[in-house]
């Protein structure tokens, strides 16, 4: 009994540990910037990175998920890719720039709003289901390896415009309003791979190792530059999944065919189901009744009133025509 409790305390402390690992290596970013050694920043944070990407992982796989995990991991966070980024950013080029200390707390400040935001929004329904797919704004790595783009640049390329101040200031608050905004980012964690597929992935995979091994901060900065592109790709997935219904309980590798359907339908003048304006042209057509109905009435109260026969109902007009969906029929 003892040997299994003392496993399973292991097996707990496993996902926290690589946890501490993270802010560990986040803070040793700062340290190797004192020493202007800013190559080993990017390491650093990278290291961090991947920690926070293997911890939830080892935590959900080793049924190991605790609430006290999850605060450490938040805290991680805030000082891997908050305050560290923020550091390294103001030593190397906003040190001695007017507003490059303001800098840094903005972008330090908008990481732990997202992080508070992130945490909130974990116990929220959200009314659609595709939701789980997208992260509102950008995650914290990824705004910390964003963040890195002009020394990334500069490590491999030299010294430029890119490395300016004023360049590298509007760049990070940049980065800082897109950890706060309301913009849609995929989230990777719900991508599934077909197995036709898993081959030439590797071969990817084993491509970007040697361009990380032979030119790690030029790797650096095209996985940026595809993680950017991919922003507005996110935002127009995101609309197009609230906009039609059917896809919803679709797998997301069937999702193509479901497109093809619908532009289809574009083509042929049919309207895909579920739409708003189906219940509103319902809604139109049910008032257009009522109107007619209620003339009706008004004509029979008149006959007692004014003694006179009621003639035939009047035909709709053109309008109440429309509403009800009818069309006129031409005589010959």
């Amino acid at each position: 009994m003892t040997m299994a409790s003392n496993y399973s305390a292991g097996v707990r402390l496993l996902p926290n540990a690589v946890t501490v690992l993270a802010l560990c290596s986040g803070l040793s970013a700062v340290y190797f910037a004192l020493g202007s050694r800013f190559e080993l920043c990017v390491a650093a944070v990278g290291a961090a990175a991947l920690c926070d990407a293997l911890d939830g992982r080892l935590a959900r796989l080793l049924d190991a998920s605790t609430r006290i995990g999850a605060e450490l991991d938040s805290l991680s966070d805030l000082v891997s890719f908050g305050v560290a980024p923020a550091l390294v950013l103001y030593i190397w080029a906003l040190e001695g720039s007017r507003f490059g200390w303001t800098v840094a707390l903005v972008f330090a400040v908008c990481m732990m709003l997202r992080l508070a935001r992130f945490n909130t929004l974990i116990d929220v329904e959200d009314p659609y289901p595709f939701t789980k797919e997208f992260f509102v704004g950008v995650p914290a790595p990824a705004a910390a390896l964003v963040a890195g783009l002009p020394l990334n640049v500069t490590l491999h390329l030299g010294p430029g415009w890119w490395s300016q101040q004023w360049v590298v200031g509007l760049w990070a608050l940049l980065v800082a309003g897109l950890m706060v905004s309301r913009l849609p980012t995929l989230s990777f964690k719900t991508v599934r791979v077909r197995p036709q597929f898993i081959a030439p992935l590797l071969v990817l995979v084993g491509l970007g190792a040697a361009v990380l091994i032979t030119a790690p901060f030029l790797g650096l900065a095209v996985v940026t530059a595809a993680y950017l592109l991919m922003i507005p790709y996110s935002f127009f997935l995101h609309r197009w999944l609230a906009r039609h219904p059917e896809a919803w309980g679709v797998p997301v590798r069937e999702r193509r065919a479901v497109a093809r359907a619908a532009r289809a339908n574009r083509r042929l003048g049919l309207r895909p189901p579920l739409r708003r304006r189906v219940a509103g042209r319902a809604s139109a057509m049910a008032r257009a009744v009522r109107r007619f109905g209620d003339d009706t009435a008004g004509a029979t109260h008149r006959h007692h009133v004014t003694g006179r026969a009621p003639g035939p109902a009047p035909l709709p007009s053109r309008g109440s025509r429309l509403r009800l969906g009818l069309r006129r029929v031409r005589r010959r």
